[in-house]
């Protein structure tokens, strides 16, 4: 078992190009899996309300933990988005989203509904066996991952720009990232991120 290995591949200020292009990089892929995970962190009552109306049974969450003040007991979040006053919605933000999909369905939608928040949509499979690759693909390791307004697999670092990943082994398979990199006619951004 073990992680991943995820490496930068492409940057751009535009999100819907870095969702063109990790389609192209998806479109690769031997094997896909059955189910897309979508990421997303929001920020105001806006980008809230239009991922909740792409995602109306995902749960969503508080970004940070709260305590109720009497029992002190973890506080989940429990108001309706849609019916929900702003008034009643703002103090409550950050919320995140975990949520998982068929490919295909709301992926696109979702792109549209990203906010200033961190998000990411990740699509795993297997990279098909290649000469010039180090290792041969690897099902449990091997995918794409676009980060909407970040720069890091864990979205952690908020940037102004997207960024596409191509998940490979745990060792790490550089010429594999390089010649996918190439696909998209760019290099590799950066070093290798512990993924998923």
């Amino acid at each position: 078992m073990g992680n991943s290995r995820a490496y930068p591949v492409f940057r751009t200020s535009d999100a819907v190009e870095a969702w063109t292009q990790a389609l192209r990089l998806k479109a690769l892929l031997e094997e896909h899996e059955d189910e897309v995970v979508l990421m997303a962190d929001m920020l105001t009552v806006e980008d809230t309300r239009r991922m909740a109306a792409v995602l109306p049974n995902a749960e969503f969450c508080y970004v940070l933990p709260r305590m109720d003040p009497v029992t002190h007991d973890c506080t989940e979040f429990s108001l309706a988005i849609t019916t929900a006053e702003d008034s009643a919605l703002e103090p409550e933000l950050p919320l995140e989203v975990l949520h998982y999909v068929q490919p295909g369905t709301v992926e696109e939608q979702f792109v549209r509904a990203v906010g200033k928040g961190i998000a990411s949509i990740g699509w795993g499979g297997r990279w098909p066996d290649d000469a010039e690759a180090e290792r041969p693909g690897a099902a449990n390791y091997d995918g794409v991952e676009v980060v909407f307004n970040g720069d890091d697999v864990h979205l952690s670092q908020p940037a102004d720009h997207h960024t596409v990943f191509v998940h490979v082994d745990k060792w790490g398979d550089l010429p594999r990232a390089e010649k996918l990199a190439a696909h998209l006619g760019s290099t590799v951004l950066g070093d290798a991120q512990v993924g998923w």
